[in-house]
């Protein structure tokens, strides 16, 4: 018997720097199983430019996962190595599998200067030149002095990046001034330009290649993880997604499934779908275009056209490429890419990913135990319930009811291999309204009951397998049958 699949990712943007997120992981496999993770999803565990104080998203070092006293530290912020490895043994023997998260477009922090031939780009038009070139001095040399050359030998300099931040505190004073912008709203609305990216690796340069696709081998050789997420995919070729999977997939004795996810924030699932190709289909995305509907939604308070929150998404364009979620670290208040679908939203939004049949749904440990330093509430209650309606009800056949700008909803017919499965799901971002929808002929005569806590009283099903499912107002109410319990 399969059950559904739920991909938890243990980390938001907020992550206390005190190197006990590793140690956390082990003690709550258990824990996460029983929510019904089938996998997790990781921070970086690589050394960053900033030691224990690096989020891991600025690669310095990427074989040394806290082993070595490199920037002011041996742990990452996470933990150690040690730690890191205890953690997916942890998660791998609760039966659940592991992505490794990895920032693979740039390096950050490099150990030396080098003189290199330079000149300055405009920052919105990336290929025009300003100014003539010019020798100048570059951090661009990384020798990784505290490894010792233990793993790999291999040492980056200048012929390995495609572009270097050279001066970067100056250019984004200038950038200030043109833009008319403070440097903490630059900071911010800048973040992701090459400009403070650090050096941009060249995926063509054949040395750089053969460096990690070796790194790619001792990655999985070290830790035994079931995947990857590729941080900023969109810079990232397609083809190397491919074939970094395929060297870890042969790390082992035996070939491995390597599962791949990466993120291209746009709002075109075209883009996306088009990426997911370069990869010759093996990559999955995230569904940012579904995420992005969520928040337009959540931002209306009710002036939304409800019919529509499907459109455009992955979730209906390719679904099994489709890794769905709500929010993440990139989105969540205050992050890089903030985009925060409102709190009021979170549960139609939850019970879209959890309780369809298409996409394979990414919760968010940020929504579940909250982010208290950025004032974000734990919605553990209601998540619970949706949680453990996806393990135990949500399967068999679906039909969809998007045909009402402020009430739609959508129906399980259950299988015969879950027990009492079969729901019917009725949301509203208005005043609620009533739904006729098709569950079942199998379940004529037979009482639901909404789980939720929305709608007050139980509904009939007819002989012809339709019920009335009933949504009271801005909420989602889930129906199974009555007699049956969470």
């Amino acid at each position: 018997m399969k059950d559904n699949g739920l991909l938890i990712q243990y980390f938001n943007a907020n992550t206390p720097n005190d190197q006990t997120l590793w140690k956390n992981a082990a003690n709550d496999a258990e824990t996460l199983k029983k929510l019904g993770a089938t996998a997790v999803w990781f921070p970086p565990a690589t050394k960053g430019a900033k030691g224990k104080e690096d989020m891991g998203y600025a690669p310095y070092d990427l074989f040394d996962l806290g082993e070595f006293e490199q920037k002011g530290s041996v742990g990452t912020k996470y933990g150690t190595k040690e730690e890191y490895i205890a953690a997916i043994q942890a998660m791998k023997k609760a039966g659940i599998d592991v992505y490794a998260d990895i920032a693979v477009r740039q390096k950050l922090g490099a150990d030396k200067i080098e003189k290199v031939s330079a000149a300055d780009f405009n920052m919105k038009d990336s290929p025009q030149m300003i100014g003539n070139k010019k020798t100048v001095g570059a951090l661009s040399k990384f020798t990784f002095p505290g490894r010792k050359s233990k793993y790999s030998k291999f040492k980056w300099n200048f012929n390995h990046f495609t572009g270097i931040d050279w001066k970067q505190d100056e250019f984004k004073e200038r950038v200030c001034a043109l833009s008319g912008l403070d440097r903490e709203k630059a900071e911010k609305d800048f973040a992701k330009y090459d400009y403070i990216l650090g050096c941009e690796i060249d995926f063509y340069n054949q040395d750089v290649y053969n460096e990690l696709m070796a790194w790619a081998d001792w990655y999985e050789k070290n830790t035994d993880v079931d995947g990857f997420r590729f941080q900023e995919a969109e810079a990232v070729p397609g083809w190397f997604v491919k074939d970094f999977a395929e060297a870890a997939a042969n790390a082992g004795k035996e070939y491995k499934n390597i599962f791949t996810v990466g993120d291209f924030w746009h709002w075109n699932c075209g883009y996306i779908n088009d990426y997911i190709a370069s990869t010759e289909g093996t990559a999955s995305m995230f569904d940012v275009p579904l995420h992005f509907n969520f928040h337009d939604a959540s931002q209306a308070e009710g002036d939304y056209d409800l019919s529509r929150l499907l459109e455009g998404s992955m979730m209906m364009s390719n679904p099994t490429k489709a890794v769905t979620f709500v929010d993440n670290h990139e989105s969540q208040v205050g992050g890089i890419l903030e985009s925060y679908v409102a709190d009021w939203f979170k549960p139609l939004a939850y019970a879209v990913i959890l309780l369809r049949s298409q996409g394979y749904p990414c919760m968010f440990m940020g929504d579940y135990q909250g982010i208290p330093a950025v004032k974000v509430k734990s919605k553990k209650t209601m998540l619970n319930k949706l949680l453990k309606l996806r393990k135990k009800y949500a399967y068999g056949a679906q039909h969809d009811y998007f045909d009402h700008p402020d009430v739609v909803g959508w129906t399980r017919e259950g299988d015969d291999e879950h027990k009492d499965s079969g729901l019917a799901v009725v949301m509203s971002d208005g005043t609620g309204g009533t739904k006729r929808m098709y569950i079942g002929r199998q379940f004529a005569g037979m009482h639901f009951a909404d789980v939720m806590g929305n709608a007050k009283y139980d509904i009939k099903i007819d002989d012809e397998g339709c019920g009335e499912f009933y949504v009271n107002r801005q909420g989602v109410a889930v129906w199974i049958k009555k007699d049956c319990k969470l």
